[in-house]
């Protein structure tokens, strides 16, 4: 290599380092905020909610009073499948993909990290996802937790309740 070619692998290696420093101290105040919010708090007991999926939809829906039930937000959030139905035979196309993609894109993201170790575990949660995945596509299944979840984090922030595993007494 070149003697110039070095200096500007050089100046590009420092810039990485820069703005890798950057990223870190962005995600060192993401989750200060998380641990600070009592609503981000109770959203990052939902497995597949980390501390960045929980700050963005504590900053993008608040309290969650807007939405009339779970499936609103979820529809809102285009997790919901698209329906074409008339005289009572109901027809479920894929799901909108309407709404906020950022925060559709988390929750999916997170939906797929439970995915991946559920096969590991034996709740009920995970015979579910498993049950899910044996009769269709993993990508599926990752969209249908994360309608599951956008629904369980309307309930928790509209009732300010704390997340209770299924199977769990109340």
């Amino acid at each position: 290599m070149t003697a110039d070619f070095r200096v500007l692998l050089d100046g590009l290696q420092q810039d990485l380092a820069t703005l890798n420093g950057r990223v870190d101290d962005l995600d060192k105040t993401i989750k200060t905020l998380a641990g600070s919010n009592t609503d981000a708090k109770r959203l990052q007991q939902i497995p597949g909610i980390g501390p960045i999926t929980a700050t963005a939809l504590v900053c993008a829906i608040g309290d969650g009073k807007q939405f009339k039930r779970g499936r609103d937000m979820a529809a809102w959030l285009g997790l919901t499948p698209r329906q074409h139905s008339s005289g009572g035979k109901d027809r479920l196309l894929g799901i909108s993909k309407r709404g906020d993609a950022y925060l559709r894109t988390l929750l999916i993201h997170g939906a797929r990290a439970v995915l991946k170790v559920a096969g590991q575990k034996d709740d009920p949660r995970s015979r579910w996802l498993q049950n899910l995945c044996g009769r269709r596509n993993k990508n599926i299944a990752a969209v249908a937790l994360a309608n599951k979840n956008a629904r369980i984090a309307w309930a928790l922030l509209s009732k300010k309740t704390d997340y209770l595993p299924e199977g769990e007494p109340a």
